[in-house]
């Protein structure tokens, strides 16, 4: 990695950066892209504008900055998806990791649905390349799956994208889920019991039927 000056980052330098990457995020996912600005960003990382300008020129630097560590995080459980194991729990371990991410990075998880909203002006490339390349690689496998007589035959992607839908609800949408459940059911345990639901959604909707 290399500074603006195109010299190595320090250690001091690479923490700067971290810094002014989670304050953007915490804006970023608060205001989206287009209702934040610098200003704000370096009133959230605790220093001057003139100090964050020096490690990122444009809030466009930023915005893709983290966007592009977004996407590699997000894809990371669909990418551990093996078609060597039996496809209920290879499935069943996607839709707990995808839980597990909405309850630990909620703020990525808003950032990501304001870009899409906006269009995804600034991670199209990526959607059409890296995303678009792991998503189809994965419905082949879930279609061999099907092949096999393993999962019963539906499509792949459309399974895929509804993962995605009940999953990240629990990010994009945290504030509705705990007022509808209320005190003694929003509390952490809340994942649990999505989990528990979406297991036995998707699950029991996928074992071959049997005659």
């Amino acid at each position: 990695m290399t500074s603006p000056a195109g010299l190595k980052r320090t250690r001091i330098q690479q923490e700067k950066r971290e810094v002014i990457l989670d304050a953007a995020l915490e804006v970023f996912s608060a205001h989206g892209f287009r209702g934040s600005t610098i200003d704000q960003i370096a009133d959230a990382a605790g220093m001057s504008k003139p100090n964050l300008l020096y490690y990122f020129r444009r809030k466009e630097d930023i915005h893709e900055a983290l966007l592009k560590r977004l996407l590699d995080t997000w894809l990371a459980p669909l990418r551990e998806l093996d078609n060597v194991g039996d496809p209920l729990t290879e499935l069943r371990g996607y839709i707990r990791r995808k839980l597990e991410m909405a309850r630990d990075f909620p703020r990525e998880s808003r950032l990501f649905a304001n870009e899409i909203l906006q269009g995804a002006p600034r991670i199209t490339p990526m959607l059409e390349g890296e995303l678009k390349t792991l998503v189809d690689e994965k419905a082949e496998v879930i279609r061999g799956w099907m092949r096999d007589g393993k999962i019963v035959r539906t499509d792949p992607w459309h399974l895929i994208f509804s993962i995605w839908a009940t999953t990240q609800h629990y990010a994009d949408f945290d504030v509705q889920v705990r007022a509808v459940l209320g005190p003694n059911r929003g509390g952490e345990g809340r994942f649990e019991d999505a989990a528990r639901y979406l297991e036995q959604l998707f699950l029991d909707g996928l074992k071959p039927r049997t005659t």
